[in-house]
């Protein structure tokens, strides 16, 4: 049950960034929007921990999902602005801050549930091996939720559809075949990106 719900996030997680320096947006400059995110991420612990203190700390974790979910969607509506909005001397100062607040909202949904599994598993973990008996629970949890990361990044090529410009009966169905394209005069245009289909799926 916890995997399909990580699912829903693996697209978001693990294959923004990716999307978005392919879009033009520069390395160092995501890069450096994680510098704002440190005191968030400092604070968020300590707030969030005051409401998965109680006897059911999986509460946080149901409502934060829904909210996580939709920045999933956010996420993928900023890749498909990104080019919208790229001229020649970069970006816009309201693109990167759209992105901050968009990464910010992102860490809230994040460490809310990240905060009430780990809350859970201090719960229930027995109090005569509770460090053990943590680090079990902490592990099957990464596992749980690293898989279908490494997933995403396979199935965003396997499901973006691309399409041969200039080369009449050529196809892009792989690098090859993409290569041939490219030597017969012709160039690959993407049809429809992969992302988008594990975003909105």
């Amino acid at each position: 049950m916890g995997n399909r719900k990580v699912i829903g996030f693996s697209a978001a997680d693990a294959v923004t960034g990716l999307k978005l320096v392919e879009r033009g947006v520069p390395k160092e400059h995501l890069a450096l929007l994680a510098v704002p995110m440190v005191p968030l991420q400092i604070l968020l612990p300590l707030v969030i921990s005051k409401y998965t203190a109680g006897p059911k700390p999986l509460n946080v974790f149901h409502k934060a999902m829904p909210f996580r979910l939709l920045m999933g969607l956010e996420f993928a509506f900023l890749v498909w602005w990104t080019p919208h909005v790229s001229h020649e001397g970069g970006f816009p100062l309201y693109y990167y801050f759209t992105l901050l607040l968009s990464y910010a909202l992102h860490q809230v949904a994040l460490y809310s549930m990240f905060v009430a599994i780990m809350a859970f598993n201090a719960k229930v973990s027995d109090p005569l091996i509770g460090g053990t008996y943590m680090t079990l629970l902490n592990t099957v949890s990464n596992l749980g939720g690293n898989w279908p990361a490494t997933m995403a990044l396979w199935f965003v090529d396997h499901l973006t559809s691309k399409e041969c410009v200039g080369a009449d009966g050529q196809s892009c169905a792989d690098h090859d075949a993409s290569e041939l394209c490219t030597k017969l005069g012709g160039s690959c245009v993407t049809i429809l990106d992969g992302y988008f289909i594990e975003s909105y799926r």
